[in-house]
């Protein structure tokens, strides 16, 4: 068994910047509906978790990356953040072939950065 692990943290004023500018472009070239249904419902907090799935992807990129033959072979919406019945996030890939046997994730956010780290094995 393998066990790789990825992180990131990003600005939330960044993403709320490219949702500002870009509207429905930039949403639909990075989020799922439900990603974005989610996001919507979360009110004046909406750009806190944007930012904090867009983190969650890229850290889900950086723990998978050495599982792809391309970097380009997995975008944006072949890996969507939701919540579990009690709230916790988890990650569904799809439209992959990744082997992998076990994710887990975390996802938090402050005022000015969201940040998540994923752990996968193989």
């Amino acid at each position: 068994m393998q066990i790789n692990c990825g992180t990131d943290i990003i600005e939330i004023n960044r993403i709320k910047e490219s949702i500002e500018e870009l509207g429905e472009k930039f949403l639909d070239r990075v989020y799922t509906k439900s990603e974005i249904q989610y996001c919507e419902s979360k009110n004046n907090a909406k750009y806190q978790h944007y930012a904090a799935r867009f983190a969650a992807k890229e850290a889900a990129f950086k723990a998978v990356s050495s599982l792809l033959n391309d970097k380009y072979s997995i975008g944006w919406k072949n890996i969507e953040i939701v919540n579990d019945e009690n709230g916790r996030p988890k990650i569904n890939f799809i439209k992959t072939n990744l082997q992998v046997k076990d994710i887990d994730i975390s996802i938090s956010h402050c005022k000015e950065y969201a940040t998540a780290n994923v752990v996968i094995s193989y």
